[in-house]
């Protein structure tokens, strides 16, 4: 694993909402897959409520960097962990360097995903098994790390799904049996690590409106947005929000939930 200090920031992180917001001041937090959207949204939000932010990614460097020059400009106080967490000995290289550097962690965002689209009835085996590595890795591989190295008391963990999880999405079979997976993790690691106040949850998004992702044919875009009760994609700003609120200090009675934002589009 290699660790990224050159451009870590010492400024105390600004509130983008505009307002005093800083409800988790002195906080540290890791998001894993910062680089992608979503990712990157939730390292803002993170930011914006007084986290020191760890910037996990994989392989694309560029990306990494641009999001944590981006950050610093902000006035954030980040840094960049490069580990493939889809690997058991990534994710313990990568919780133990935090523990090195910073002796705790208190909210771990999981957001990294791998999808590789295929019908169900002609899998690419191993490009599904790469798909649950990546969806299970740090809750799974680092599991008896997270318990020791959470905060007690106000540690808050939350994965990313996805609404592939519970109904079916036409290539989706190997990326859907990952999330729901992740979900059912996420109950078990709830009742295990609420004794020791530590929160764990979930956030399942629907097919985001992400300009830096590959555009939707326009029939499809159109056909998605008239399922939705608010008749719009959510964005990954919204997504990011809740995962947000999971955070704080107020959401620590929810243990082993999932909460969907999808725009309404479960209820049609």
């Amino acid at each position: 694993m290699t660790v990224d200090t050159t451009a870590e920031a010492t400024a105390h992180p600004a509130d983008h909402s505009g307002g005093p917001c800083r409800t988790l001041s002195d906080s540290v937090a890791l998001v894993t897959g910062a680089t992608g959207g979503l990712g990157r949204a939730i390292a803002d939000k993170l930011v914006a409520a007084g986290c020191e932010v760890l910037l996990n990614y994989a392989h694309d460097s560029r990306a990494a960097l641009d999001v944590e020059r981006r950050l610093v400009k902000a006035g954030g106080t980040v840094r960049l962990v490069r580990a493939d967490i889809g690997t058991p000995a990534g994710v313990v290289r990568l919780l133990d360097d935090i523990r090195r550097t910073h002796g705790r962690l208190d909210v771990l965002v999981h957001s990294a995903a791998s999808f590789h689209p295929a019908p169900t009835a002609a899998p690419h085996v191993g490009r599904s098994l790469r798909d649950g590595a990546v969806a299970l890795g740090p809750l799974l591989y680092g599991a008896s790390r997270l318990g020791e190295l959470m905060t007690p008391g106000k540690g808050r963990i939350v994965a990313v799904s996805s609404t592939g999880a519970h109904r079916v999405v036409p290539g989706y079979a190997g990326a859907g049996m990952a999330k729901a997976a992740l979900e059912t993790l996420v109950r078990y690691l709830a009742v295990e690590l609420a004794e020791r106040g530590v929160a764990v949850n979930a956030v399942a998004a629907d097919k985001l409106a992400d300009p830096g992702a590959d555009a939707l044919p326009a029939d499809v875009r159109e056909r998605l947005e008239r399922r939705t009760a608010t008749g719009r994609l959510a964005s990954p700003d919204e997504v990011a929000d809740v995962v947000a609120l999971l955070c704080r200090p107020e959401a620590g009675g929810l243990h082993g939930q999932v909460l969907t934002v999808d725009g309404g589009a479960a209820l049609r």
